[in-house]
């Protein structure tokens, strides 16, 4: 019988299945305890010899060793698992080093490796890596780890008047972050598309204000040049507009 198969209820007495086994070592005799369920309806002697007896023990030698066999691994799984967990400290220990020291890249990977590896996260990385996050400029990171740091500890908190100041920050970081983005966006929109130039289809020049001619300022004096881009005029067609806008409207020679 392979080891752990059976469960020994106490000494001379084994279960295997739905089966238990008694041994009386005194008389000689094993006894077959069939169990349908829950209720015990027969005894049969299956042994009055020796053999049977050694059959027996075989098999309760067998068992304990099974038992035996599961404790080791259940220390050996103990084992490597406080290690594994020693092993995510120390990571979680070398990022905030790495922080530290102005090396924030670094510290991003072990953070992250901590993040990917622990079953439950500690409260103390909310702390290092939302601080972390703002100084790679992932305001919005940085703000939902600190926020989830005080949430955690509250005021009594060892980082919380320091998780408060950066999540200042974070959130003004991210407020400027959002408004250049905003910006650019409007910029590329407006380079996309034509501009509607109104009824008359033309537009005063912006090179020269429309005087056809565009003054520089010298330190002899002033100096003109005739607008290489408008008419004799100071005056634009809406396509000449639009392609001035977008860069594409060469001038002339």
């Amino acid at each position: 019988m392979p080891p752990g198969t059976g469960d020994i209820l106490q000494p001379g007495i084994l279960k295997i299945n739905k089966f238990v086994v008694e041994a009386d070592f005194k008389k000689k005799k094993i006894y077959l305890l069939l169990q349908p369920g829950m209720a015990w309806y027969d005894k049969r002697t299956i042994g009055m010899k020796t053999g049977s007896l050694i059959i027996f023990l075989t098999v309760y030698l067998y068992a304990i060793a099974g038992f035996a066999q599961d404790d080791r691994t259940l220390e050996y799984l103990q084992r490597e698992q406080q290690r594994k967990h020693t092993e995510i400290l120390q990571q979680l220990d070398s990022g905030v080093f790495y922080m530290d020291h102005e090396q924030y890249a670094l510290a991003d990977q072990k953070f992250k490796y901590v993040l990917q590896n622990i079953r439950s996260v500690p409260s103390d990385l909310t702390f290092f890596f939302g601080k972390n996050s703002f100084f790679l400029s992932q305001y919005k990171q940085s703000i939902d780890w600190l926020n989830k740091y005080i949430q955690l500890k509250g005021t009594t908190g060892q980082f919380y008047e320091e998780a408060t100041s950066w999540l200042k920050k974070a959130e003004a970081g991210y407020l400027k972050e959002k408004s250049a983005a905003s910006e650019k966006t409007q910029q590329i929109l407006s380079d996309k598309y034509d501009i509607d130039c109104g009824p008359t289809g033309k537009v005063t020049c912006p090179v020269c204000q429309g005087n056809h001619v565009i003054v520089k300022k010298g330190p002899f004096g002033d100096s003109y040049k005739t607008c290489p881009y408008c008419n004799e005029h100071g005056i634009l067609t809406c396509e000449q507009y639009n392609k001035l806008l977008r860069g594409e409207l060469q001038p002339r020679k």
